[in-house]
């Protein structure tokens, strides 16, 4: 049998080929061109999965930052979502159970979640970073405070995580630089060593403060609840200095320390950072809450200066969830990055080019002001801060500080 091909079909043929290839053509374009170097815009809801706690400790942060997100995601959504795309939250408890924290994560990335939404400890949230980064998501904590959310601890996987809490680093040299513009000259220094943010807190305070000429006269610390506050308290009213920067939460010991030095005749002024935010740890005595500077992402106590900021607190008030501190403004932010992000991206939900995008953020607009990334820093810095005074027991908004370039130490 003659198996050579006919004119006729030797033309079917070439004709045939010139269709695959045209077809396949065709393909690439819709897929971007560019060699593969863009991306089409993705189809259906963008999942943002969240594993955070709802009952313990860590839900006094984790709720009011989810609660700003979901309205902001909200809002977003009535203008039309990511180039048409909704913007949804699927939420699990953790509990703060490490198992249970890595289950969450792991039943939210197998119901399809694009972005993983961690809580707000570094240490806490680490099976569920864990898993996110693993399955190549982008993984977000709103307000984790220090420089680890990142491959400092995460290694190279932690490209993928970032947090829009203030860096540690930032927030420190933002105290110093406000106690600098009061004029104080000298510095007490007590850390609460229970958590990594407090201690880098202080840390960078110490630095940034003695840079511009001020000097530590003493220097204390404690761990919340190891009965110790009342030593710290005698030694810092036995040495006389322009100001007592304390770094701690809002735990027992810090009301505590306060009426221990107002209650010993110390009127000198106190500094902290934002985990002392909020009215509602104040000793009851005006006498006693009184002369207390807080740095922090936003006043909510009426009379913040950037309507959009009140117009999420009065939005927060309609969903019963009133913020108690300037914390739940890094919700909102986290979501106004997210988004920046996959617009950046052409709509894609890749968490590679997500992070990169991220991680180039310089000066991004949110809802909590300027927020920046780099590759040493993937928790936000440059923010410009709240500075609330605590005068005969009531917080009131007095101005802003800004931290100038990050502290950085080992």
């Amino acid at each position: 049998m003659d198996r050579r091909l006919t004119p006729l079909a030797l033309i079917a043929t070439v004709l045939l080929a010139l269709a695959l290839v045209a077809a396949g053509c065709g393909d690439d374009d819709d897929d971007g061109g560019g060699g593969g170097e863009e991306t089409t815009a993705e189809k259906g809801p963008i999942m943002i999965g969240a594993a955070v706690d709802q009952t313990k400790l860590m839900k006094f942060f984790d709720g009011p930052a989810l609660a700003a997100a979901q309205i902001r995601a909200e809002q977003l959504n009535a203008e039309g979502g990511v180039d048409g795309r909704k913007i949804e939250f699927q939420v699990q408890n953790t509990r703060l159970d490490p198992a249970r924290t890595k289950a969450a994560a792991v039943d939210l990335i197998d119901q399809g979640a694009d972005i993983m939404w961690v809580t707000c400890d570094v240490d806490w949230a680490t099976p569920s970073t864990q898993e996110g980064i693993q399955a190549g998501l982008l993984t977000v904590a709103p307000c984790i405070g220090t420089d680890q959310m990142g491959p400092k601890r995460f290694g190279e996987d932690g490209k993928l995580a970032f947090s829009y809490g203030n860096v540690a680093q930032d927030e420190g040299a933002a105290l110093a630089e406000l106690a600098n513009q009061k004029g104080w000259k000298t510095a007490n220094v007590v850390t609460d060593k229970s958590i990594a943010y407090t201690q880098n807190v202080c840390q960078a305070f110490e630095q940034r403060f003695t840079e511009l000429g001020g000097e530590i006269a003493g220097k204390e610390s404690f761990t919340e609840g190891d009965g110790t506050i009342n030593n710290v308290v005698s030694s810092v009213n036995d040495s006389q200095a322009g100001t007592i920067a304390i770094c701690a939460t809002t735990q027992q010991d810090l009301p505590a320390f306060v009426s221990g030095v107002r209650g010993g005749g110390n009127d000198t002024p106190i500094i902290g950072p934002w985990s002392i935010d909020g009215a509602f740890w104040l000793p009851k005595n005006p006498k006693v809450a009184n002369n207390i500077y807080v740095i922090t992402y936003a006043s909510v106590y009426g009379d913040d200066p950037d309507p959009e900021v009140r117009d999420l607190i009065a939005e927060l008030k309609k969903a019963g969830a009133p913020p108690a501190t300037g914390g739940f403004v890094t919700g909102a932010a986290a979501v106004d990055g997210i988004v920046e992000a996959i617009r950046d991206n052409n709509g894609s939900t890749d968490g590679t080019r997500l992070a990169d995008s991220t991680e180039s953020f310089d000066g991004l607009g949110t809802v909590s002001g300027s927020v920046s990334f780099s590759p040493e820093f993937h928790t936000a810095f440059g923010r410009e801060y709240r500075v609330i005074e605590i005068k005969n027991g009531k917080p009131r908004f007095t101005g802003t500080v800004e931290a100038g370039k990050p502290v950085t130490f080992d």
